[in-house]
């Protein structure tokens, strides 16, 4: 247990901790809240999950929220799901994201820094975000769009794309967004279930040196969404405009201002997507009023993020990390929107474009940060990387070599923050403190606001044990409602089912005594031997550590006659072969370093392992696979980066049959 191990890899100094936004806004709060004012961020977010009001008021308070009609109360009703926050109240998240453009100090800076496969970043400044915004607002409406209308856009990670969702957010439509490598199906399985009325596309993308042509999609989609009523070119790739397609740079051509729709708090701001592994992703909408003030929180107080900060994370429009960055401008920060390969022209391509930037806070995945560590990049060694105060990491766990890695090739003094959180709140649980200690393989602490516990299958909390990531109050960004689920019942069941009025959020985790989280993995692809439950991540951060394993997936089976099946599945790094030798290395270091009980009961070698297509691997489908489900049902195939791969799981099932 990471416990065992009090010393800290990093901790801030006295400084640090007296300039951090969290420790400025916890004595404010004790002088106009009554938050405590010794105690440090241990006693500040005792006080914001028992005061929850109290703390959301002070968090608008703090962050100047512009309440156009005011609000009755804070929460009008706490039941999960079905909370009821700022009720009465009217606001508007795009004015929020683009104010800075008001001071006329900060007009002419960068709001946006983009950076392509070049990686020459080119700036857009505030007033020309905001010129954008509002010549697209009122073309939207004279389009005919109204509040409540779906917005979509099939757009790489480029400013349109940021113009387009504030746009469709001043105008009180709802936005939606799928990235440009995603598949015709992955795309319509997506947007078919919001019908929007207009859809924002590209020609085509750059990744990796190459251009990719998406005419030939985009005319798919067109024709498979008859409530579209106009789609917009953007031609990436210097095509023209398709018959019927509007021009992009006739849209934004005006010189207006942005007018915004008062709209109430809970108002659809976009929907998202869950995996949606099998069956239809679920479409996930949240609030313009809760995404506004949980990203203030985040961002703000957790990731410390402000007027002169370059917050770059790298991300795709499929992903809740992108809507995630584009909340930076809520804090005044300039953002860095990155369009192409992680890894192009080499591994160490990210580390490149945070010098390029001068980003401060620089967000990756953890994969990345491990890929890294295994090609043997050098960040600091070949890049200035002194404006980088932290490097952030999610999708999954951080390994503890990741940590030590990025301690030892970025910089001692370096604020690691692994984050943990979801699409389904778009927002962290746990993550980022900038006032706390980072020790190896944990995430510094709960979100303020979030009352994050581990519970037993009885629903006792746990500390310093295993237990299920529940969280026992409601979140303002947790979703208002699923589209095209009119009784709520897929809502209620995908959080609600296990513990009633409390969010079960499906991961394994450890609350440590000393406040800090671990996290284990995915508690519904749990490894349960013998009583004892191991996360897959704990499995994959040893077994990944062998130079040999480029990536590994592991699944525990229940057998009918009550016996257990463990297979771990390896793919290879180049070279390298499964042979007796390398089976026992793997063994032992999983006997060694983890459990004895969770040594695998076969090794086998894999062409690759399955993942979504943000990114994560799909334990879940594949162990329906193994368990005799046919592929059609054990997994939606439009979910999937690479469906060739399930057809290698599928044949290891009809082997055992």
């Amino acid at each position: 247990m990471s416990t065992a191990n009090p010393t800290p890899l990093w901790q801030p100094d006295r400084q640090q901790i007296a300039d951090a936004q969290v420790t400025r806004f916890q004595t404010w709060a004790a002088e106009r809240h009554g938050a405590p004012a010794e105690g440090g961020y241990a006693a500040l977010h005792r006080w914001s999950v028992t005061e929850l009001e109290t703390f959301w008021k002070a968090v608008t308070e703090w962050f100047d929220v512009r309440f156009t009609h005011p609000y009755a109360r804070v929460l009008g009703n706490r039941a999960m799901p079905g909370a009821e926050w700022f009720p009465e109240s009217t606001l508007n998240y795009a004015e929020h994201a683009l104010r800075t453009a008001d001071d006329p100090a900060r007009a002419d800076t960068p709001a946006i820094l983009h950076v392509d496969e070049t990686h020459e970043p080119r700036p857009v400044t505030w007033a020309e975000l905001r010129r954008q915004v509002g010549s697209l607002a009122a073309e939207l409406r004279t389009l005919g769009v109204r509040p409540g209308d779906r917005v979509s856009g099939y757009l790489p990670n480029i400013p349109e794309a940021v113009v387009a969702l504030l746009a469709t957010a001043a105008v009180g439509a709802v936005w939606t967004s799928c990235a440009p490598d995603f598949g015709a199906r992955s795309v319509l399985d997506r947007f078919q279930q919001v019908e929007p009325v207009v859809l924002f596309t590209v020609d085509g993308y750059r990744y990796g040196g190459k251009e990719h042509d998406r005419r030939d999609t985009v005319a798919e989609l067109r024709a498979e969404l008859p409530t579209l009523r106009a789609v917009v070119h953007i031609p990436l790739l210097g095509t023209d405009a398709p018959e019927g397609a509007l021009e992009w740079s006739a849209l934004t051509s005006a010189d207006v201002a942005p007018v915004y729709e008062e709209v109430p708090f809970d108002h659809p701001l976009w929907v998202l997507y869950s995996s949606g592994t099998t069956g239809l992703p679920k479409a996930i909408v949240q609030s313009q009023g809760g995404i506004l003030v949980e990203h203030l929180k985040q961002l703000g107080l957790h990731c410390d993020l402000g007027p002169d900060d370059r917050f770059f994370w790298y991300t795709s429009t499929g992903w809740m990390m992108w809507n995630f960055l584009v909340s930076g401008l809520l804090t005044g920060t300039t953002i860095v929107t990155y369009d192409g390969s992680p890894g192009y022209p080499d591994t160490g391509a990210q580390w490149a474009i945070a010098e390029r930037t001068g980003a401060t806070l620089f967000g990756t995945s953890a994969a990345y940060v491990m890929a890294c560590r295994k090609a043997g990049v050098h960040p600091s060694r070949d890049h200035d990387l002194s404006r980088v105060k932290c490097v952030a990491t999610t999708g999954s766990p951080l390994p503890p070599d990741g940590f030590r890695w990025l301690h030892d090739e970025v910089r001692a003094d370096l604020w690691i923050a692994s984050v943990s959180g979801g699409t389904d709140v778009c927002s962290c649980f746990a993550g980022a403190v900038a006032t706390l200690p980072v020790h190896i393989g944990e995430l510094q602490a709960p979100g303020l606001g979030t009352d994050l516990q581990a519970w037993d299958p009885e629903g006792n909390p746990l500390i310093d044990e295993v237990g299920e990531l529940v969280v026992t109050n409601p979140m303002p960004s947790m979703p208002i409602r699923f589209w095209n689920d009119p009784d709520g019942s897929r809502y209620h069941d995908s959080y609600f089912d296990t513990y009633p009025g409390v969010w079960r959020h499906g991961d394994w985790i450890t609350l440590t005594s000393r406040g800090s989280v671990v996290i284990h993995g995915r508690s519904d692809s749990t490894l349960n031997r013998q009583g004892v439950r191991m996360g897959s991540a704990d499995i994959y951060e040893v077994v990944e550590r062998l130079p040999e394993i480029r990536e590994s997936l592991v699944i525990g089976l229940e057998l009918p006659d009550g016996g257990y099946w463990m297979p771990l599945f390896v793919h290879l790094a180049p070279g390298a072969d499964l042979d007796d030798g390398l089976r026992d290395r793997i063994k032992r270091a999983i006997r060694e370093q983890l459990s004895p009980r969770h040594v695998p009961d076969e090794i086998i070698e894999a062409p690759g392992v399955p993942h979504t297509l943000t990114g994560k691997r799909i334990e879940v489908p594949v162990k329906r696979l193994l368990q005799g489900t046919p592929l059609e049902k054990a997994v939606n195939p439009g979910s999937i980066d690479n469906l060739e791969l399930l057809k290698f799981y599928e044949d290891i099932a009809r082997k055992r049959a």
